[in-house]
């Protein structure tokens, strides 16, 4: 198969990031032979400023051919008066539609050196391990119609449309249930079916999928606002988490927070074949850019990813997580994850830390 990578480095402190993770790609391509090739290409404000739209026809060519994207992060501040269906966040959502990027991965787990950083008790996150599988595709960001409309009264009013299928619902379900088959082996699907039918179908669509062919794994449904809850009061019940675009988004911001930092949290938009995008769970973080003090550990970790779940690279994956294992046992801490008697560094330093000594010596073990 082709091993062929688009980047796109996006806003804010993308470039940054991306630029310590791609180091890390290079050392490790090098060093486990991968063959993996790769080009550079323009999504959202960088994109718009270039071509006048977040995500041009140039970016959807390249993002067809290749055979996975590792992305940084879009918007900012600089784009947020122009017109909405033309702003950076619209080409994000783009590229996931028309790759059918439908299934995003999030795990949320602590690294022991981090418990301190986290801002719960260290016996409540300690061991926290879990992943969060959210549609991505579907949902109250893609319905139709929205909009802003001016009522007869000269009232603006604003909607949206929340809308799934079953056949939307069942091909995230399968996904979510095929991971905890290789996990704990326990799903809890989230929803709010207690007001919203669109959520109701999603909780019946789900419990019947698992009856039908899951019955090996153990299903439990919670409503949002109580999942929103018990991430903070008792995360380590959890195994796999799925639930649609807009709680999704929500709660794997939450449960980035419990490991210390969202500069942590790696993520995987897959289709069907495996094809994917890997991105950080952060945003782009304008206030930071170019100060040189941005987290490039999950972008870092979202190449990880990419090896395990497009190129089937396992080793050359766990060689990452493990260097960025053994970068927090040397105390080396940017500012979001710093904590008394460690080592204060910026990207630069993270970054060049992370392909330093650790992925040679993991590879001649």
């Amino acid at each position: 198969m082709s091993k062929h990578i688009l980047i796109l480095a996006g806003d804010g402190i993308g470039p940054e990031i991306v630029g310590a993770a791609e180091k890390v790609l290079t050392k490790v391509n090098d060093k486990f032979n991968l063959g993996l090739t790769w080009e550079h290409g323009l999504l959202g404000g960088s994109a718009i400023d270039a071509h006048g739209e977040p995500y041009p026809a140039v970016t959807s060519e390249q993002a067809k051919k290749a055979d996975a994207i590792l992305l940084g992060a879009v918007g900012g501040p600089k784009w947020d008066s122009i017109e909405r269906s033309i702003r950076p966040e619209r080409g994000l959502l783009k590229i996931r539609s028309e790759l059918n990027l439908f299934a995003n991965l999030r795990p949320a787990i602590l690294y022991p050196q981090l418990a301190d950083a986290s801002s719960l008790k260290p016996e409540i996150v300690a061991g926290l391990d879990i992943l969060i599988v959210r549609e991505l595709t579907g949902g109250i960001y893609f319905g139709q119609p929205r909009g802003i409309r001016e009522l007869e009264n000269g009232e603006k009013q604003g909607y949206n449309t929340d809308v799934y299928s079953e056949s939307e619902i069942k091909r995230i379900a399968k996904v979510a249930f095929e991971l905890a088959g290789l996990r704990g082996g326990k799903v809890c699907s989230v929803d709010k079916a207690n007001v919203l039918e669109v959520t109701e179908l999603w909780k019946q669509t789900v419990t019947d999928l698992q009856q039908a062919q899951y019955s090996n794994i153990q299903l439990s449904h919670m409503y949002v606002d109580n999942a929103a809850m018990q991430l903070v009061r008792a995360p380590k019940q959890f195994d796999v988490i799925v639930t649609g675009n807009l709680f999704g988004d929500i709660l794997s911001d939450e449960a980035a927070m419990l490991t210390g930092s969202i500069g942590m949290l790696p993520s995987a938009s897959l289709d069907e074949n495996g094809k994917g995008m890997y991105e950080p769970c952060h945003g782009s973080a304008p206030d930071i850019a170019g100060q040189n003090v941005a987290n490039p550990l999950a972008t870092v970790l979202s190449v990880a990813m990419m090896l395990r779940y497009t190129f089937r690279e396992e080793a050359a994956a766990k060689a990452i997580e493990d260097a960025v294992g053994q970068v927090l046992d040397q105390g080396l801490r940017t500012a979001d994850i710093m904590s008394e008697g460690m080592t204060k560094v910026g990207t630069d330093a993270m970054g060049e830390a992370s392909f330093g000594a650790q992925l040679i010596r993991y590879r001649t073990q």
